[in-house]
Formats: C-alpha cells, sequence, structure tokens
C-alpha cells in the first residue's frame, strides 16, 4: 500500500519533502528487511535515552559524594542530554510528524510526545554523545563514536521507527548540541571551584 505511509507522513511544516522523505525511506526500509531485527534493535537500546540519561546524572551524583570535584566530563554530557530531552521534546510537539505506518509494534513508548517522529532522539542523543566525547579527550577513536552514532541512526530507519529526514535533522541537532553544551561547560568551569576543567 504505496499511499499509507505518505499519508501517516504529513507534517504542515515539511509539505512535499515529507512525502518524499516516506517514499524514499519505506524502499530502504523495505531493501534491508532481511538483517536481523535483534542485531538493529541493540542499537535501538544503546542510544536509548533511558539509557543515556539516568546513568550519567547517578555518576555525577556518585561522583559529588565521594569527591569535592565535579568531573567535567560527566557535567558536560548531562548539559548536553538535558539540552536534547527539551530540544527534541519541543520540536516533536511543534512539527507533530507521525511515525511510520509500518513502525512494528515492538518499540517501547515512555511519553506521550515520543508517538511523535520528528526529530529522531535516538539520532540527536547519539551524535551528541558522539560530538562531546570526541572532543573530551577520550582514548577512544572519534571514528569508532561517530560510527556508532550513524548505525544507531541508520537502525531508526531500517527498524522502521522513522524517516530518513528525521534521523538526518537528530543527527544535526546532536552535533549542536554537543558544541552548546561545551560552551556551557566552559562557562561553568570559568566561574565555579568545583568544576576542574
Amino acid at each position: 500500500n504505496a499511499r499509507a505511509p505518505q499519508a501517516l507522513s504529513k507534517s504542515t511544516l515539511l509539505g512535499g519533502v515529507g512525502d518524499l522523505d516516506a517514499a524514499v525511506s519505506i524502499r530502504l526500509h523495505a531493501l534491508f528487511l532481511p538483517v536481523p531485527r535483534l542485531f538493529l534493535k541493540a542499537f535501538e537500546v544503546a542510544g536509548d535515552g533511558r539509557i543515556w540519561l539516568p546513568v550519567p546524572i547517578s555518576l555525577l551524583l556518585i561522583s559529588t559524594t565521594t569527591s569535592s570535584v565535579v568531573s567535567p566530563l560527566l557535567a558536560g554530557l548531562v548539559v548536553g542530554l538535558v539540552l536534547d530531552l527539551a530540544f527534541v521534546g519541543l520540536a516533536k510537539l511543534i512539527v507533530r510528524r507521525p511515525r511510520p505506518a509500518y513502525n512494528a509494534a515492538d518499540m517501547y513508548v515512555a511519553v506521550a510526545v515520543d508517538h511523535w517522529s520528528f526529530p529522531s532522539g535516538h539520532s540527536s542523543r547519539a551524535f551528541l554523545v558522539a560530538a562531546f566525547l570526541a572532543d573530551g579527550g577520550l582514548p577512544l577513536p572519534r571514528e569508532v563514536l561517530f560510527l556508532w552514532a550513524a548505525a544507531t541512526s541508520a537502525s531508526r530507519v531500517l527498524l522502521g521507527r522513522h524517516y530518513i529526514l528525521d534521523v538526518v535533522a537528530g543527527a544535526w541537532l546532536g552535533v549542536l548540541e554537543a558544541w552548546l553544551s561545551n560552551l556551557i561547560l566552559r562557562f561553568l568551569c570559568s566561574r565555579s571551584s568545583f568544576l576542574v576543567c
């Protein structure tokens, strides 16, 4: 049924671009149906906000109880993840693009705003983490971080959770959020004694 994805991809803000995006996305989704779903779902879990937000916050809270100095890497990551939650939620509420009609029923939706497709929160979060950690001096090669972010983003289209435009917009948003969180972190480092930057 060629009309279903196009009808469900309608968003007054995306217009005809959304129709083309839906048509290309369903073809890509169909082409990669032989890829094991469990493999794709592993990337889904690896980019899930229900992991990425509580874990760094918990580590940050634990570090404040065991030391008088807060890790700037953790602080900046938490700032970025909070920005991501706000920006993605706001964009989803404004654009209100429905998820693809062929999205399987094996998705666990946590909040009402997650019923909307644009932008992809997994994609924004993955690129935020990759871009932020790539600039954070970790011993991980930048290529590995961005390969993980790209694979996580691609899995969203291949699982039928998002359209291509959703993940591209999410990736750009994530890189912007990493830049903003670095700016905020530099500001906090210059104003506080509990961050050693």
